[in-house]
């Protein structure tokens, strides 16, 4: 993966133009650029995970950031205080589309490329890879007049490319949407964008209450960050609008959680609240080198008690040419909640948090993530490894019941079972 380049003859230009190029080709999310004493380290995130890509000597270290400011527009005098900035060209017949960010540290500036790539909300909702029940519940959601429907999951899950493969759908002449972003990262034909900036007060709030005014059928709120934006974002989709935001929570459960403590009425969010839609992105197994493996009789009874299925093999990672170790691409694992008159009611009363969790998660036939994760693990598309990186058992309802009942009574003295226990910290 190590790429050396001759830093000291080459221009600067075209070393930052091939690593931009790098970086696309092996479909990376971010280029980091850290400054070391002794050098630059380039670092790229491909499937989640950084590796080492070059080194570049302190020589040319401040070259190399410099023309990066350049390219994104920034201010190359200043390098005291964190930047922010944007690269919207072509490169040899590439489209760029990237968000950069600068930030003092004690060696130099630290620059993070983020690279937009949103080709996957262009082929539309069936091809983000939701399970066949809860595409159907998400297109019972957005098919609603009115009420509000979260994405949520950490920095990185895939959330805008959900939001605007909604967004693409609900597209259409007879439409009016406006979004309020910060920043708009996708421009979509049709659709009115609002970009924020904080600092002349255009905030999302203030945003908000303009656009009420302006005759709207579908807004969207690039993210739902404090609590008069909430506050304004549930009494919008109570007057005949239906708003589609993001949120930074883990589950369904959370995130109704999350929205009380940001002092939304209670009666206002049962009333409003049409869905939730939770994620988390895994790496794909390579189509070229996975192979079968027999799984251990604990592995075997995790399957049989959280998706009710026999399993005697399932796919494990391999490594070859055309992927890093054994990956090859992310696969989103989804958690999608209907809220239905039950959890409304629940939500408006202020039902207890042990009550209100059973509800959720034992009585509303919800697939959680790590179900989903789960099946797509025996669909051979990921790894039960992968699957335990991502998802926190102790915090998944039905992994939890599950997996306690299934060490309830069980001598485990086998190494092998002990080592799995541990692993998943029950």
């Amino acid at each position: 993966m190590i790429r050396t380049f001759d830093y000291e003859n080459l221009p600067v230009v075209d070393i930052v133009n091939d690593i931009l190029l790098d970086a696309i080709k092996k479909n990376a999310s971010d280029i980091h650029f850290d400054p070391t004493e002794k050098d630059l380290r380039i670092r790229m995130r491909i499937d989640g995970v950084l590796v080492d890509y070059s080194r570049a000597p302190n020589s040319v270290k401040r070259n190399i950031t410099t023309r990066i400011k350049i390219l994104a527009g920034m201010n190359i005098t200043e390098s005291r205080l964190p930047q922010d900035g944007a690269i919207k060209n072509q490169l040899e017949g590439n489209n760029l589309d990237l968000r950069v960010s600068s930030l003092p540290v004690t060696d130099g500036e630290k620059i993070v490329i983020r690279i937009l790539d949103y080709s996957m909300s262009n082929k539309g909702l069936d091809k983000i890879d939701f399970s066949e029940e809860n595409l159907a519940l998400v297109n019972q959601m957005i098919s609603t007049p009115n009420g509000i429907i979260l994405v949520t999951g950490a920095t990185g899950s895939g959330k805008s490319t959900t939001v605007y493969a909604i967004l693409q759908k609900l597209n259409s002449p007879d439409t009016n949407i406006i979004t309020v972003e910060d920043p708009v990262e996708m421009k979509i034909e049709g659709v009115n964008q609002v970009q924020v900036m904080s600092e002349i007060g255009m905030t999302f709030a203030a945003a908000l209450r303009s656009i009420l005014r302006q005759d709207p059928n579908i807004i969207m709120i690039g993210e739902i960050r404090d609590d008069e934006t909430a506050r304004i974002a549930v009494r919008a989709s109570i007057t005949g609008h239906l708003v589609l935001s993001t949120i930074h929570t883990n589950n369904s459960l959370s995130t109704i959680e999350r929205l009380l403590d940001m002092e939304v009425e209670r009666y206002l969010l049962g009333s409003s609240l049409e869905g939730i839609i939770s994620q988390r992105l895994a790496r794909r197994l390579c189509p070229y080198c996975k192979r079968p493996k027999k799984v251990t009789p604990y592995v075997h009874e995790v399957f049989k008690k959280i998706v009710g299925i026999e399993v005697n093999e399932i796919y494990e990672p391999v490594g070859c040419s055309e992927c890093i170790n054994g990956y090859k691409g992310r696969i989103a694992i989804h958690e999608v909640l209907r809220i239905n008159q039950d959890i409304r009611d629940a939500i408006s009363s202020g039902m207890n948090k042990k009550d209100f969790r059973k509800l959720v998660y034992a009585k509303s036939n919800i697939s959680t993530l790590l179900q989903d994760g789960l099946r797509k693990v025996i669909a051979g598309h990921t790894s039960f490894e992968e699957i335990l990186k991502i998802i926190d058992i102790n915090e998944d309802y039905i992994g939890e019941e599950a997996l306690k009942n299934t060490l309830i009574g069980k001598n485990i003295s086998s190494p092998q079972k002990e080592e799995e226990v541990e692993i998943l910290d029950l």
